[in-house]
C-alpha cells in the first residue's frame, strides 16, 4: 500500500509539472507577441495561415483544446479497456488488479485533463484581446 501512495504522489508531481509547463508555454508566446504585432500587419493573412485564428492566443487555445480532447479520448479508451479486463478476470487476481489499476489511472488522468483544460482556458481568457491598450 505504501508503494501505491508513493506512486500516486509521483504521478501528482508529474501532472502538476505538466500543467505548469503547458500554462507557461501558453503564456510566454502571447505576452512576447504583443510587442511584435504592429497595426500595419495584415490580420487576414495571419488568419489564413493559422486556420482562421487571427491571433496567437486563439491559436494556442485551439491547439491545446485539441490536444486535451485527444488525451480525453485516450483516457476513455483506457477506462473501457480496464473495465473489460476487470470484468473478464474470471477469478484471476492478477488481471483483476491490473484492471483496477488501469481504471484508477485513467480516472486520475481524466481529472488532470479537466483541471488542465480549465486552467489553460482561464489563463488564456485572462490575457484579454490586447485591444485595451492605445496604439503608439
Amino acid at each position: 500500500m505504501l508503494k501505491n501512495k508513493k506512486l500516486l504522489k509521483q504521478i501528482a508531481i508529474v501532472a502538476t509539472a505538466m500543467v505548469v509547463a503547458v500554462a507557461a508555454a501558453a503564456l510566454v508566446p502571447s505576452v512576447l507577441a504583443q510587442g511584435f504585432i504592429s497595426p500595419q500587419d495584415n490580420p487576414a493573412a495571419v488568419a489564413g495561415a493559422t486556420g482562421a485564428q487571427g491571433n496567437i492566443r486563439n491559436l494556442i487555445q485551439t491547439m491545446l483544446s485539441f490536444l486535451l480532447g485527444f488525451l480525453g479520448l485516450v483516457a476513455v479508451i483506457m477506462i473501457i479497456y480496464g473495465g473489460i479486463l476487470y470484468v473478464t478476470a474470471g477469478g484471476n487476481e492478477e488481471n483483476a488488479t491490473k484492471g483496477k489499476k488501469i481504471l484508477m489511472y485513467a480516472v486520475v488522468g481524466i481529472v488532470i485533463i479537466f483541471i488542465s483544460y480549465a486552467l489553460v482556458n482561464t489563463l488564456l481568457g485572462g490575457l484579454g484581446t490586447g485591444t485595451d491598450r492605445p496604439v503608439q
